[in-house]
């Protein structure tokens, strides 16, 4: 791999899971209105969101990130925007009572669109069509016309992450994320779930301890921490012309950055060392991702560090493992003492998703409670026995009432699934079973404080 590199030169890379795009010179003037239009995030963001991951790798922080397995152009609403922000909200508050660390918070929105797919073609009932990408590239009606690649959708997607960025940011920084409003956060549907009852105990914990501070003096205008919060996005960098039109030179570093999100990460089918995906991630200043499947050996992984943190620098590179809930305990182990053999500074992340997914007895894609709380659990005890940090998690969730998991407290079982099932590709975890699970893990946490104390 060539040490020259430029914001382009990705495309002298074998490159994986990118559309065919028939009218080229559409494509080539979409991606140069794209370049015309102003970052939607701003390197010193970055450059924030690299500290706060640096104290993860450190052992000083957690990793939440978590949102919509694609965001759609039909969905795109303030509420549904408002109800992942405020469960993340919530995870984090319970996250952070449980760890006793600060939580570095990166929602998967304002960009997650592209999806990488196991097949390009899709056939029903004999027809044969491109499959569904993501709706900056094509559109996931069945018809011929709609599975063809549009480069004007990449120009939509742009605008619909300006506008959630911008509303992001008012949540973060206006009032919506202070603590005082941890009792206001619950949706109607969590409040009567057993989690809902038991985020209910700790936000009146919250409550009176707040009170306990400002009879202290210390109180929402006199520490800003208590009234806003550092919220960050990511997505998959799969749509590498799209990364490129938005990656900017940095005038006050003269590092390039990527700027249509603070983080963005490499997915299991692109992270080829000598691939396209590698070549553009390895020379932004962003922080950077890049999940590990099943059948990563530790000299590939160790290539993989070297290629995207060649500096070593701690917060630059977050590993996210996605290994299935009965593999994660054989395999995880020989990848964690490698790294740590080598002194490679990293973030652990957990991804127990994308490992789970099954098909369910009524035809639905899927993915079990239990199964993602093995996997997370199977995670934790890995790095316990290793010595290391289980530095984060990361999920594929909503603030809408789906029904698309099976499992959890609510017991959805395959017959309920059809009940509510929104998503465009992947099934996500609802407000009520992410808070479950967020309880389950600070539970953990809390047993590991305690061993470490």
């Amino acid at each position: 791999m060539s040490t020259i590199w430029t914001p382009d030169s990705w495309r002298a890379f074998p490159v994986r899971q990118m559309p065919e795009y028939a009218d080229r010179e559409a494509l080539a003037s979409a991606e140069a209105s794209l370049a015309k239009y102003p970052p939607l995030v701003f390197a010193g963001e970055a450059r924030t969101l690299r500290r706060a991951l640096a104290e993860v790798a450190e052992g000083r922080g957690f990793l939440l990130q978590g949102g919509d397995c694609a965001e759609s152009f039909a969905e795109f609403h303030a509420f549904n925007i408002r109800d992942t922000f405020r469960v993340l909200m919530q995870m984090a508050v319970v996250l952070t009572y449980g760890a006793g660390l600060p939580v570095v918070k990166i929602g998967r929105m304002a960009g997650q669109f592209a999806k990488p797919r196991s097949a390009n073609t899709e056939t029903r009932d004999g027809v044969t069509l491109p499959s569904y990408r993501g709706d900056n590239i094509n559109d996931i009606e069945f018809t011929a016309a709609a599975r063809e690649p549009d480069p004007q959708r990449q120009v939509h997607a742009y605008f619909q992450s300006a506008a959630t960025m911008n509303l992001l940011r008012a949540f973060a920084q206006g009032g919506y994320a202070d603590l005082h409003q941890v009792n206001r956060w619950t949706a109607d549907f969590v409040d009567g779930s057993p989690a809902g009852a038991r985020y209910r105990e700790l936000a009146d914990h919250i409550t009176q301890a707040l009170g306990f501070m400002e009879a202290c003096g210390l109180n929402a205008e006199t520490t800003p921490q208590i009234r806003e919060t550092a919220f960050y996005t990511s997505h998959e960098a799969l749509l590498l012309g799209y990364e490129q039109a938005l990656t900017r030179r940095d005038h006050l570093t003269g590092d390039w950055y990527d700027c249509s999100a603070h983080m963005v990460w490499i997915g299991e089918r692109t992270r080829q060392p000598d691939g396209a995906h590698i070549e553009f991630c390895r020379g932004i200043g962003n922080p950077v991702g890049v999940k590990i499947g099943p059948k990563t050996t530790p000299d590939e992984l160790l290539r993989l560090i070297d290629l995207l943190n060649p500096g070593n620098e701690a917060g630059r590179l977050t590993l996210i493992t996605r290994m299935g809930a009965e593999t994660v305990g054989d395999v995880l182990p020989a990848l964690v003492r490698a790294v740590q053999r080598e002194g490679r500074k990293v973030v652990w992340s957990c991804d127990p998703m994308h490992g789970n997914t099954i098909t369910s007895s009524t035809g639905y894609k899927t993915r079990p409670f239990d199964k993602v709380l093995a996997e997370v659990r199977g995670f934790f005890a890995v790095h316990r026995a290793e010595g290391t940090h289980a530095g984060g998690v990361h999920f594929e969730m909503t603030g809408q009432d789906v029904t698309e998991c099976t499992g959890g407290a609510q017991a959805i079982d395959d017959a309920a699934l059809a009940a509510c099932y929104r998503t465009h590709c992947d099934p996500r975890l609802n407000a009520s079973q992410s808070l479950e699970l967020a309880f389950l893990i600070a539970g953990t946490l809390k047993d590991e404080r305690k061993a470490r104390a």
